[in-house]
């Protein structure tokens, strides 16, 4: 990437932006603070996203362009894997690392399996007070019946629609420790057989899970979504081998500018904007369940200039983006809020149509849950890491 090679002993020092000028080297490579306040507009995204009919939707990423959160959300999440848990190889050794990463799967899992079982028990729930049926998510596990469905979407073997991107995260985290160990032998190797892989999952779209809410298998065909996240690992051996910033060139910029422009023309919402239709190519739009080709470069477009421009790792930080920040850092708890608000917002839209005034009240209330729940967590983990002395 960019022409140099980055090996993952590049783990073991933090970058020169975030290196403190004095004293010894922190245990743990600190946080990049772009990772966090993206991720975390990511999640806030993804809530307005998965709410049909929703006004605000209409103005978030997948409108100017090929790419949307969700393609966000995974190239982090493998950047922040090599951030965490490559340098714990290298400090504590194999067997560590990997249970602490079989460990944050269980998590992940067990959160899955929660969201899965209160959105079962919440859309029954509403089905019998209503005799309404749902158009979204989890109807045809419920066409099984409540617990065959719940135990088809327990053994990942029957995904729902808005509860199908933490299987994919499970998988791709579980197969991190071979991602990484194959980058310590050569990180072009590892790329290009992931590569090859995505591209195998383009050609034939019968490469993939079965999934038995769906015939065509995982919405998010591991297969091909796999290859953002080894993107992501890679991109943070880069980043930090040049401390803390791709490097910076003029070709490089104008490139992926350039190609943001066309997939503003070309993936533009410009109908229900109500504007003139302005694609100058009459194209289908990009598959999204395999990452396809315009796709995935208008995600390396984005995450080019998000690493390469100096001005977003200083804004980064600003402490108005502290609550986004925040949201980043514990993405998890806050991706399982707003998957249950937006669940919420979705039965009322069914019940109620989609109104302004509900729509601002589902909007306002799902941002504000997310937000809160963001700033209550912060507020802990910082009394954890640095409580008051006794007697103050």
């Amino acid at each position: 990437m960019t022409g140099c090679v980055a090996t993952t002993e590049d783990l073991a020092r933090p970058a020169a932006a975030d290196r403190p000028r004095a004293g010894p080297k922190p245990a743990k490579p600190i946080r990049d603070a772009r990772v966090d306040v993206v991720r975390g507009l990511a999640l806030l995204t993804i809530f307005v996203d998965h709410i049909p009919r929703n006004a605000p939707a209409l103005f978030t990423l997948h409108n100017f362009g090929f790419s949307d959160a969700a393609e966000i959300f995974v190239l982090l999440a493998g950047y922040s894997s090599m951030i965490a848990y490559g340098g714990l190889f290298r400090r504590a050794g194999i067997r560590t690392a990997v249970a602490r990463i079989l460990r944050r799967c269980l998590r992940i899992y067990l959160f899955q399996a929660g969201l899965l079982l209160a959105t079962l028990v919440i859309v029954r729930i509403w089905m019998d007070l209503t005799g309404l049926t749902p158009r979204f998510g989890v109807a045809p596990l419920l066409q099984m019946g409540l617990l065959p469905g719940l135990l088809r979407g327990l053994m990942l073997n029957a995904l729902p629609n808005y509860l199908d991107i933490l299987p994919l995260y499970i998988l791709l985290l579980a197969l991190f420790p071979l991602i990484y160990l194959g980058m310590r032998r050569g990180v072009w190797g590892v790329l290009a057989l992931s590569g090859t892989l995505w591209l195998a999952a383009n050609l034939d779209h019968q490469l993939n899970l079965p999934n038995a809410t769906a015939d065509d298998g995982w919405y998010f065909n591991p297969f091909a979504w796999q290859f953002l996240f080894v993107i992501g690992a890679a991109l943070a051996l880069v980043v930090r081998a040049h401390d803390g910033l791709l490097p910076w060139r003029g070709w490089a910029v104008a490139a992926a500018a350039a190609y943001l422009v066309f997939a503003l023309f070309q993936g533009g919402s410009w109908t229900d904007w109500g504007l003139p239709d302005l694609r100058p190519l009459a194209i289908d739009p990009p598959d999204k369940s395999h990452v396809g080709p315009l796709r995935l470069l208008n995600i390396l477009a984005l995450s080019y200039l998000l690493f390469s421009a100096p001005t977003v790792l200083r804004v980064s930080r600003w402490r108005q983006f502290r609550l986004i920040d925040a949201c980043g850092r514990h993405s998890l708890e806050v991706f399982a809020a707003g998957c249950l608000a937006a669940l919420i917002g979705r039965i009322l839209y069914r019940t109620f149509d989609a109104t302004w005034p509900l729509q601002i009240a589902v909007n306002l209330g799902g941002l504000a849950l997310m937000l809160g729940l963001a700033r209550l967590l912060d507020a802990r983990l910082r009394r954890s890491v640095d409580p008051k002395p006794a007697g103050r």
